[in-house]
């Protein structure tokens, strides 16, 4: 098997590994293959079900996600009606309705509670109706922003069966918010986790980001407990990164070629600040990002947990996996550009959404990686005899060369021969582990990719 070579940068934070491979490695597909063909032989009794809506009232100035701000009249419903299009499409490619059932949805982008509560309402028809997902019997995970989470707009969600609303809040403290060129008021704020709370929504996770210009580990501080006074059952402590064609980039923030020694320090004592005072507070490590309060109610998957494949997404920037091939639409980041990909979406026809667009083919050793990484990153690990059990061997004789490494830094404990589990200090330095863990085509397919 081909051994990864280090990354050329070096640093604590290179990548969020949110998926493996990243978007930026996806190519068109030659002959444009047809759902109906990849799904054929995939089960499809365990479907994870993503709906993507590309549309934010703002566009936070670190945010490279595929979406665009604001949607001119008519915009939102003609997009709705090209998501009810593709549902048609790909429930039809999935073929006998017995076969098919789903165990977890997300709503996600963007901001999908940009739409109003009857475009709600309708989102969740088009997964309920068209797609077969009963979003009252499976988790349901819906994102929002403090502007968006609106005391209708969260009826709709709670009468759906929506288990966990996910709100962006990022930072409590005004001038951060504005340093992050995320135009928000702390008021604005408190007010959205009431009405959230006075839903019937069970589990509230509330985004915290940290490395912003100007904070400190007092204000840092202040945000955490702010936080903690609405005793969210999860949280999710972000490390702030400048992407090219973001906001932030443009006014002259850019991450350099090389590491900025100073900040990755800043954002490593944040990070070891916050993970402490949440772990003091009642809450247990998930990952590098995710706590969740101990007596919360488990949210299915976790970050990085997505081991099986069979996710279906629907949207202009959703990703859809089978065991052979994860693939999706073009991506960019630039407005321009997503705005004209939004177009050609709201455009295509029933016939062009029953075949795969762009993507990257999965073979048996990218499938050993991808299972390595995303399970090595959570906290509790990878479960040896499974990994036996899936791929005929241990992760040692697939990646021995780059475990060596990691156990050499002090990123792998030893108190668990069963299971292979980073440290304290290397769930610190995940966003170091898993670019190392990107293969050689990956990482040169990343490299070649044209930024749009």
């Amino acid at each position: 098997m081909t051994t990864a070579e280090p990354a050329t940068r070096t640093g604590p934070y290179q990548h969020y590994v949110y998926a493996y491979p990243h978007k930026t490695a996806y190519r068109e597909l030659p002959g444009r293959p047809s759902l109906k063909a990849l799904w054929a032989a995939e089960p499809k009794d365990t479907l994870s079900l993503y709906l993507h809506i590309p549309f934010c009232e703002v566009r936070c100035g670190f945010c490279n996600l595929f979406t665009r701000i604001g949607a001119p009249d008519g915009l939102t419903g003609a997009y709705l009606d090209a998501l009810e299009r593709q549902a048609r499409a790909v429930r039809e490619a999935l073929g006998d309705t017995d076969d098919v059932r789903f165990a977890t949805a997300a709503f996600g982008g963007g901001t999908p509670t940009f739409l109003t509560a009857a475009e709600l309402d309708r989102l969740c028809d088009i997964a309920e109706h068209r797609m077969g997902a009963d979003l009252r019997a499976v988790p349901l995970s819906v994102e929002a922003s403090p502007a968006t989470a609106t005391a209708d707009r969260l009826a709709v969600l709670a009468g759906r069966g929506t288990t966990r609303l996910s709100l962006g809040v990022q930072s409590f403290v005004d001038s951060e918010a504005r340093a992050a060129v995320r135009p928000q008021r702390r008021a604005e704020v408190e007010a959205a986790l009431a009405r959230v709370r006075d839903t019937d929504i069970p589990v509230l996770n509330i985004d915290l980001i940290y490395g912003i210009d100007g904070q400190t580990e007092r204000s840092w501080r202040h945000s955490l407990d702010a936080a903690l006074a609405w005793r969210p059952e999860e949280l999710y402590l972000y490390a702030l990164y400048v992407r090219p064609l973001t906001g932030l980039d443009r006014r002259g923030r850019g991450q350099a070629a090389d590491p900025d020694p100073a900040w990755d320090e800043q954002r490593l004592r944040l990070y070891r600040a916050g993970r402490d005072h949440l772990l003091a507070h009642g809450y247990t490590q998930q990952s590098m990002r995710m706590f969740r309060r101990t007596d919360a109610p488990p949210q299915g998957a976790d970050d990085y947990a997505c081991q099986t494949d069979g996710m279906i997404g629907l949207g202009c920037g959703a990703r859809s996996y089978t065991a052979g091939l994860h693939y999706s639409f073009d991506y960019a980041v630039g407005m321009h550009q997503i705005r004209g990909i939004i177009d050609d979406y709201v455009a295509t026809d029933a016939s062009a959404f029953a075949h795969a667009e762009v993507g990257h083919p999965m073979n048996p050793q990218e499938a050993r990686r991808r299972h390595l990484l995303q399970s090595l990153l959570q906290a509790e690990g990878l479960r040896l005899d499974d990994y036996r059990t899936r791929f005929g061997g241990a992760p040692a004789d697939d990646f021995g060369p780059e475990l060596e490494r990691f156990a050499d830094r002090g990123w792998l404990t030893d108190t668990d021969p069963t299971t292979l589990r980073l440290t304290p200090e290397g769930l610190a330095h995940s966003d170091a582990i898993g670019p190392e863990l990107f293969s050689p085509a990956v990482r040169a397919a990343m490299t070649a990719y044209e930024r749009k």
